[in-house]
C-alpha cells in the first residue's frame, strides 16, 4: 500500500499531468491557429522568409538554453531563495550573452541563406532576451509542481502573441506582425512573472555555483547543438537548391507536427520535479516511466495519424492549393512526430541522476543521421525526399534513445509496451480507411472530410478506453486522492519529498 507521501507525490504528478496537458493543448492550438492563419495572410515566398527568421531565434533560443532550470529543479540547497537568487543571475548573463549572440548571428545567418530580409526582423527578435530572463520565477513553481501557477503565467505569451499577430497581419503588417506578436507575447510573460514572483529578484552568486552548473549542463548544451544543426542543415540546402516555398512547406509541417509533439512537454515538464524527489527509488522510476509513457503516445498517435489522413483535406479545404506540394511532408512529419514520443522523457531520469552525457550522444547521432540521410535526399529529391530522410533518421534516433532506456530500465519490454499504447488508434485508422474506400475515389467535399474526421474523434476515445480501461482508472484515482503534503508539514519547495517512501504500485 502507498504511504500517504507516495500518495501526495502521484497526486501532484496526475493533476500536474491533466493541467499541463490542457495548457500544451492550448498552446498548441494556438500556435496552429496562428500558423495557420498567418499562411493565409502571407505568400509561399513570405511564409518562408518567417520560416528562416524562426528557425534563426529558434536555434540561438537552443544555443542559450543550457539548462539551468534543470539544474535549479535538481539543486537541493538549504535556502531556496538563495538558490533561485544564483539561477536567477547566471540566466540573466546568459541573457545578455544571448542578445550579443544575436547581434552577430542574425546577419552571418543572412548571408548564409542568402537573403538580407531576415536581418532587420531578425535582430528585432533579440529584444526578447531580457524578457526571458525575467521570466525565472517560472521555475520556482515548477519546483514546487504548482503547475497551475507556472501556467497561468506562461499562457500570457502565446494568447497575446495570438491576438497582436493576427490584429497586425489583418491590417496589413505581413511578416512585422509575426515579429511584434512574439515580442508582445514575451514581454506580458515577462511582466506577469515579475508581479507573482515569491522570492525577490536580485543578484546573488556563491563560489562554485557556475561550475557545478555548467558540469551539469554542458552535455545538454552539446545536446541543443545537435538539434539546431538538426533544424538549420535543412534550410539552408533548401534555401540554396530548392527555394523558399520549400522553406515555408518545411516550416509549415513542423508547425502542424508540434500537435503530437507536445506530449514531450507535458508530460516531462509534470514528472521532472518527481523523478528527482525519487531518483533513489529504482522502482518507482521504472514504473513512472512505464505509464507516463503509455499515457504519452494514447495522444500522440492519435494526432499523427490525424495528420497523415487528413493533410490533404487541410490543404484542399484550409489553407489552400499553394501547399499542395507539402502534403506529403506534412503527413510524414505528423507519422515522425509519433514516432519520436516513444520513449520520449528518458532524459528527464538521466538528467536527475546526473547522466547528461548520454543525451548529447544521442542528439549527435540524429544530427549524423539528418546530414547523411535527409540533407541528400531533400537535395536530389525535394520536399517528398526530404519527408523520408527525417523518417529514417528519426527511427534511427529512436533506436539509440531505446538503447539508454534498456540500460536505465533493463526488464521493459519495449515491442509489447510500444505496441499496447499504439493499440486504440488502429481501429479509427482502418474505419476510416473503410469509409474513404466505400466513397471510391470521386472529387471529396468538405462534409466528407467532416464526417471522416468525426469517426475518428469519436472511435479513439472509445477504443482507449477499450484497452487502457485500468491505467486511466489508475490515472483518475490519482486525480481525486487528496494532496497530503500539508498534512505532513511540508513546505512548498520541500513538498512531495516524503514520495521517495512506501511501496510503488504494480505497472497497470
Amino acid at each position: 500500500m502507498s504511504s500517504p507521501g507516495q500518495t501526495s507525490l502521484r497526486s501532484r504528478a496526475a493533476r500536474g499531468t491533466v493541467v499541463n496537458a490542457g495548457f500544451s493543448f492550448a498552446v498548441s492550438l494556438i500556435g496552429l491557429i496562428r500558423g495557420i492563419a498567418v499562411a493565409s495572410f502571407l505568400t509561399a515566398g513570405d511564409y518562408g522568409l518567417w520560416g528562416l527568421i524562426a528557425a534563426v531565434f529558434v536555434t540561438l533560443l537552443w544555443l542559450a538554453a543550457v539548462g539551468f532550470d534543470d539544474k535549479y529543479i535538481q539543486q537541493d540547497h538549504p535556502d531556496q531563495e538563495v538558490a533561485f537568487q544564483i539561477a536567477f543571475t547566471l540566466q540573466t548573463f546568459l541573457c545578455l550573452a544571448f542578445m550579443l549572440l544575436v547581434i552577430i548571428a542574425v546577419p552571418l545567418f543572412a548571408l548564409a541563406y542568402g537573403t538580407s530580409e531576415i536581418i532587420g526582423p531578425g535582430l528585432a527578435l533579440g529584444l526578447a532576451a531580457p524578457a526571458i530572463a525575467l521570466q525565472t520565477p517560472m521555475w520556482i513553481f515548477w519546483r514546487r509542481m504548482d503547475f497551475v501557477r507556472q501556467r497561468v503565467l506562461q499562457i500570457w505569451d502565446p494568447v497575446v502573441s495570438l491576438v497582436v499577430t493576427l490584429g497586425l497581419a489583418a491590417a496589413g503588417m505581413d511578416l512585422w506582425a509575426l515579429v511584434v506578436g512574439t515580442l508582445a507575447g514575451s514581454w506580458s510573460a515577462a511582466i506577469v512573472a515579475v508581479r507573482a514572483s515569491p522570492y525577490r529578484l536580485r543578484f546573488r552568486y556563491e563560489p562554485g555555483a557556475l561550475r557545478e552548473y555548467a558540469s551539469f549542463s554542458w552535455p545538454l548544451l552539446l545536446g541543443s547543438a545537435s538539434i539546431v544543426l538538426v533544424t538549420q542543415l535543412p534550410l539552408l540546402v533548401a534555401s540554396r537548391a530548392e527555394g523558399l516555398a520549400t522553406v515555408g512547406a518545411i516550416a509549415l509541417a513542423g508547425n502542424i507536427s508540434v500537435f503530437a509533439n507536445r506530449v514531450d512537454e507535458i508530460v516531462t515538464q509534470t514528472l521532472y520535479p518527481a523523478v528527482c524527489r525519487v531518483r533513489d527509488r529504482a522502482d518507482l522510476l521504472f514504473e513512472s516511466f512505464v505509464k507516463s509513457n503509455r499515457l504519452a503516445l494514447l495522444w500522440a498517435a492519435p494526432c499523427g495519424a490525424g495528420v497523415a489522413l487528413f493533410a490533404p483535406d487541410l490543404v484542399d479545404f484550409v489553407i489552400g492549393d499553394q501547399w499542395k506540394f507539402a502534403v506529403v511532408l506534412i503527413q510524414v512529419f505528423g507519422l515522425t512526430a509519433a514516432m519520436n514520443q516513444i520513449g520520449f522523457n528518458w532524459t528527464a531520469y538521466y538528467r536527475a541522476l546526473g547522466r547528461t552525457r548520454p543525451i548529447a550522444v544521442a542528439n549527435a547521432v540524429l544530427v549524423i543521421a539528418v546530414a547523411a540521410i535527409a540533407l541528400p535526399l531533400l537535395a536530389d529529391r525535394g520536399v517528398d525526399g526530404f519527408a523520408v530522410g527525417m523518417a529514417i533518421a528519426t527511427a534511427i534516433f529512436v533506436g539509440v534513445r531505446l538503447v539508454y532506456v534498456a540500460r536505465l530500465f533493463p526488464t521493459l519490454a519495449i515491442a509489447k509496451h510500444v505496441a499496447r499504447a499504439l493499440a486504440p488508434v488502429v481501429p479509427a485508422v482502418l474505419a476510416v480507411l473503410a469509409v474513404r474506400l466505400a466513397e471510391g475515389g470521386g472529387r471529396r467535399t468538405p462534409a466528407q472530410a467532416i464526417a471522416e474526421l468525426a469517426v475518428f474523434v469519436v472511435l479513439v476515445p472509445a477504443a482507449t478506453l477499450v484497452f487502457e480501461r485500468r491505467l486511466l482508472t489508475e490515472a483518475l484515482g490519482y486525480l481525486r486522492a487528496p494532496d497530503s503534503a500539508g498534512a505532513l508539514g511540508l513546505s512548498p519547495d520541500r513538498a512531495g519529498d516524503a514520495g521517495a517512501v512506501g511501496q510503488p504500485g504494480q505497472p497497470a
